[in-house]
């Protein structure tokens, strides 16, 4: 994953990332393993809030590192017209610009997409949003946890025991964002690239990406609009953990042959026979009988028990994993996924590398995330200014 022999598949691509929090930043560092050369463009102070939320060793924080490397950093002040020349230069050399401050915000420094679309006609220019460009809730404050509110995902999380709407804890709606984001660029790139288009404006919400998220399996009811639709539970609906001695798991048996398998597992071939389970549709009708006595039984199996019966009769289910174990697991060994090295001041640290493999311009771990403005004065020097300069006169820290 670190050869650097082989470049990646966006060897060349200059990105001017002005991007904070999550939405943004994991777009452009997703961009940055893939060959990227990403610079961040941070506020003078704090720069991205991320460098203050969370476990931090040296001033680094776990959550900045791990949306934010393989990028340079520059802090720039933005209220200075010399400053404003510097974005300017290099937005006349980058291939995609990513801001998601609220709308408007941008545009007032002069820095909107109209104006450095106008500079270089070939920029992508990603505008992130929380609930959309315009509209009457462009101008909210939005958050992960807020998206989910809006979006509907609160709901679909709901208590089963309560019906009360829960919140996903983890920051969902800013990483499929991200993933959003980090998609329409390469698609940009290409059209360009394909003679489809030269510079556009790639526009993303927070809220309607989502919506797009959650819509395929947990809107499968609401998507049927009719009033004679034979109206059934989602996948999800049905989704809970089943407690062991010992731990939690999750199995599944939707066909006939995966109950008989399970059945087999928990020692209880003799269900299959049961008028009850004996197909799909009686088992669906029986839910609740079948539930109690797969829970008795599942109540006297210890995880290694559990573990060992499903792989013997070809059962689908896990073990619930915590994030502690995770590393040693035998198949997230087996499968690389993770790198550990020493950032220079973080400390050790372990991350994931990109999922996703490319044979022949492979994806890479690359520079570990940077010090607030460790890259001011090679930036700004590259440009043909003077850092000193730059720096007794506050343009640049």
């Amino acid at each position: 994953m670190s050869d650097a022999a082989a470049p990646g598949p966006l060897d060349g691509v200059k990105i001017l990332d002005f991007s904070v929090m999550i939405s943004g930043p994991l777009a452009a560092m997703m961009l940055a393993d893939q060959g990227a050369d990403v610079i961040k463009v941070e506020s003078p102070g704090v720069g991205d809030m991320m460098r203050l939320i969370g476990s931090q060793k040296n001033g680094m924080t776990g959550i900045f590192a791990n949306n934010n490397r393989g990028k340079r950093s520059i802090v720039l002040d933005l209220k200075q017209a010399a400053a404003i020349d510097i974005v300017k230069q290099l937005a006349a050399d980058s291939d995609v610009v990513i801001q998601n401050f609220r709308p408007g915000a941008m545009g007032r420094l002069g820095l909107g997409h109209d104006d450095l679309l106008a500079l270089n006609p070939d920029l992508i220019y990603v505008s992130i949003s929380g609930y959309g460009q315009d509209g009457p809730q462009a101008n909210r404050r939005a958050y992960d946890h807020l998206i989910q509110s809006a979006s509907g995902l609160a709901s679909v999380q709901a208590n089963k025991a309560t019906g009360d709407p829960e919140l996903f804890r983890t920051l969902l709606c800013d990483k499929t964002t991200s993933y959003t984001v980090a998609q329409a660029i390469t698609a940009a790139l290409f059209a360009r690239a394909t003679g489809k288009a030269a510079g556009q404006h790639v526009e993303v919400a927070m809220l309607d990406t989502a919506i797009s998220f959650m819509w395929p399996d947990s809107a499968s009811d609401a998507t049927l609009l009719d009033d004679d639709v034979d109206r059934r539970p989602t996948v999800g609906e049905n989704y809970a953990l089943t407690r062991l001695a010992d731990g939690f798991a999750a199995t599944t048996a939707l066909t006939d042959s995966e109950f008989a398998a399970l059945c087999s597992a928990y020692g209880r071939p003799d269900l299959v026979d049961d008028e009850r389970f004996v197909d799909a549709p009686s088992r669906m009708k029986n839910g609740r009988d079948l539930g109690r006595i797969m829970r008795e039984i599942a109540a006297e199996l210890t995880v290694a028990d559990f573990e060992g019966r499903i792989d013997e009769h070809d059962v689908a289910g896990s073990r619930v994993v915590t994030l502690s174990e995770l590393a040693r697991e035998p198949q997230v060994v087996n499968n690389e996924v993770f790198v550990e090295r020493d950032h220079p001041v973080a400390g050790r640290v372990r991350e994931p590398r990109p999922a996703a493999r490319l044979s022949a311009t492979p994806q890479r771990v690359s520079r570990p995330a940077p010090k607030l403005g460790e890259h001011s004065d090679e930036i700004v020097a590259a440009l043909g200014h003077d850092p000193t300069q730059l720096r007794a006169d506050g343009v640049i820290s």
